[in-house]
């Protein structure tokens, strides 16, 4: 900084300061998953557009998420504690095998992953 003005010198230091600043927000952005362990969960399977849209779930709406499920919409499962997670196979959608389930509680066990406040069970296997 030798070379520089004392206005670069101190544009210089605010430049470097900004970008030190931003560096843990670039951290927080979500790059890198967190989780991914094998974990195990009970809970009710969501039609996932009925659930989020207006909240649609329990026996009343079984029929409905049913056929949203086998028509390939997105499947979740909402965990006692409130935590819902998108499910799916082992790169593949598992709805043919969970549509039979909606509005029921089931247990399945899958790889958790979760990235900007998203929750995914991967490669998932109901637990009989």
């Amino acid at each position: 900084m030798k070379h520089l003005s004392p206005r670069s010198r101190v544009l210089a230091l605010l430049t470097a300061g900004v970008a030190f600043a931003v560096l843990p927000l670039a951290a927080r952005a979500g790059d890198t998953p967190k989780g991914g362990g094998e974990i195990t969960v009970t809970g009710e399977v969501l039609d996932m557009a009925c659930y989020l849209d207006h909240g649609a779930h329990g026996e009343k709406h079984a029929g409905c998420a049913e056929k949203c499920i086998s028509s390939g919409l997105p499947v979740g499962l909402k965990a006692a504690d409130g935590t819902t997670y998108l499910l799916i196979g082992e790169h593949a959608p598992a709805n043919p095998e969970l549509a039979q389930y909606a509005a029921k509680t089931i247990t399945v066990k899958g790889k958790a992953v979760s990235r900007d406040g998203i929750n995914l069970l991967e490669n998932i296997e109901i637990v009989k």
